[in-house]
This record gives C-alpha cells, sequence and structure tokens, in this order.
C-alpha cells in the first residue's frame, strides 16, 4: 500500500492565488509542487519545455495556470497537457476567467477549458474569477497622489480576494471527483464601482483617495507604453470593456458554495492590507 501524500503541481506557485493554494494544500494531507521561472520548488517556463518533465515528476494532480500577458497559448498548453497525462496527471484545476466564454477569438482562454473538457483521461474543474481585489494592492491598479485611474464609466465589478480562489482550488484538488466537471464563477459578494472602492480605500487606510475615470483607449495606451505588450490590448479592452458596458462580474455565491463560507468583502480585505495603501506607488 502507497502511504505517500498525493503531490499537487501548482503552476503559478508565486502568484497571488498559487503561493496561497500551496499553504492549503500543505495543511490537508497534499504534497505541494510550485512551479514557476524563479523562487519556487522548481523551475518552471512556459517556452522552456525541457523544464516540464521534472516539474511533473510524480505528479497526479496539477493548478494549470497557462501564459501571461500574451492571448495565444492554446498549442502549448496542449502539448503540456499530453505530457502531463502521460506522466500520471488525473485532474486539472484550470484557472480561467470570469465570463470567458465571451472572451474575443484572438483570446485562447476558453480554448484551454474546450481541451479539458476533451480528455477523457483526465477530470478538470475551471475556476472563473472576477478581477482580483490584490490588483489594488500590489500595484497593477497604482493609487498616484491619491487617484486610482481606471475607466469604469461608472460600471461594477465583484471584486474577488485571491485567497477565496485559493480556498476553492484547494477544495477542487482535495477532492477532485466531487469537482470533476464543474465551473465555478469565483466573485466577492458585492458588486462594487471603482469610486465605492476609492472609498473603502481611503476609510481603512485614513487618507484621502479619489477615483479617476478614464477614456478607455487612452488608458490602453498607458498600459502599452509601460511596458504591456501591444497585441495584448485586445484583453485589456474586453476586461475593461466588460465593466463599462454593464458586463462587469456580479456576485455568484459559488465561493460559499464550495467552502462553506461566504466570500471575503472588499472591506474585509482592505483592512487586512490597509499597510498597502500607507505609501503609495510614484
Amino acid at each position: 500500500m502507497n502511504n505517500e501524500a498525493p503531490i499537487a503541481l501548482i503552476l503559478g506557485g508565486t502568484g497571488r492565488s498559487g503561493s496561497l493554494l500551496a499553504g492549503r494544500l500543505a495543511q490537508r494531507g497534499i504534497t505541494p509542487r510550485t512551479a514557476a521561472r524563479h523562487g519556487s520548488d522548481v523551475r518552471f517556463d512556459w517556452d522552456d519545455p525541457a523544464t516540464h518533465a521534472n516539474a511533473l515528476a510524480s505528479v497526479d494532480r496539477l493548478y494549470l495556470v497557462t501564459p501571461t500577458l500574451r492571448l495565444g497559448y492554446a498549442d502549448q498548453v496542449a502539448a503540456f497537457l499530453d505530457l502531463a497525462e502521460t506522466a500520471g496527471v488525473h485532474h486539472v484545476s484550470y484557472l480561467s476567467v470570469h465570463n470567458a466564454d465571451q472572451a474575443p477569438a484572438e483570446v485562447d482562454i476558453a480554448a484551454v477549458e474546450a481541451d479539458l473538457a476533451s480528455r477523457p483521461g483526465i477530470t478538470h474543474s475551471v475556476l472563473r474569477p472576477a478581477w482580483v481585489m490584490q490588483n489594488f494592492a500590489d500595484g497593477h491598479i497604482p493609487l498616484i497622489d491619491g487617484v486610482i485611474t481606471t475607466p469604469s464609466s461608472g460600471g461594477r465589478e465583484a471584486f474577488v480576494d485571491a485567497a477565496d480562489i485559493a480556498a476553492v482550488a484547494a477544495e477542487t484538488l482535495l477532492d477532485p471527483a466531487a469537482h470533476a466537471g464543474s465551473t465555478y464563477s469565483l466573485t466577492g459578494p458585492q458588486a462594487l464601482t471603482f469610486g465605492e472602492v476609492a472609498d473603502t480605500i481611503a476609510f481603512v487606510s485614513g487618507r484621502p483617495v479619489f477615483y479617476s475615470d478614464i477614456d478607455q483607449e487612452a488608458w490602453i495606451n498607458g498600459a502599452v507604453a509601460a511596458g504591456v505588450p501591444a497585441d495584448y490590448a485586445v484583453m485589456l479592452r474586453w476586461l475593461t470593456g466588460a465593466i463599462i458596458t454593464g458586463n462587469g462580474a456580479t456576485p455568484t455565491g459559488d465561493i460559499e458554495k464550495v467552502t462553506g463560507r461566504p466570500a471575503t468583502t472588499f472591506r474585509e480585505f482592505a483592512e487586512r492590507n490597509a499597510h498597502a495603501w500607507a505609501s503609495e506607488a510614484k
């Protein structure tokens, strides 16, 4: 009888949800193996196939995070999943995107979902998170001179805590059979405007914080000028466009359904991370 703990490979293992997921799995009897280009248990680079087989050794379940800041990766991911199946992986939990079925055709998010569904040799779960609350605390949506500047036209989004994403991912990896074939839309419990987010940050940080709307194309051009790949503008346009048109994420209850506890509110998240706004990005 083999009494060794199952091993879960966590791609993006130093990222927002991956780093939190590793701890949750370890506490509940699964051996996590974080994988990233730097700072993880094993080195993993999507563009270096020589790193793939070693990462998969003895793994039977996988947290799949696809290449970042690019649109086309379905073939790359398919080749990796072929290798994963051969290596003995039986379940994949895929970090997708909210409303992935509505993504632009150029973006391979839905293609990866379809690929997983077509593989009879493995089970899978799909996690579709809304905009992550951590965007406001880690510099992705910086606070500059007391102002958050993002296009929204007053639209709302049910921002989700990465810790809740990790909690749901943990459940799907701990009991793959119970979550096989499931798709979970992961949101916070409230759909907020960016102005309401700014007000909450101001309250917990004790400093003035304001929201400034901006023309969508001007914001995208600024992101590209700051180093985001030019072709990724398609993705940025879709993500911000959903909020602008009123199609932003709305609360679903899936986090409570899977974990048994309510999703984190933005106020709770902000209180936990108030130190992040003590000194703003320059």
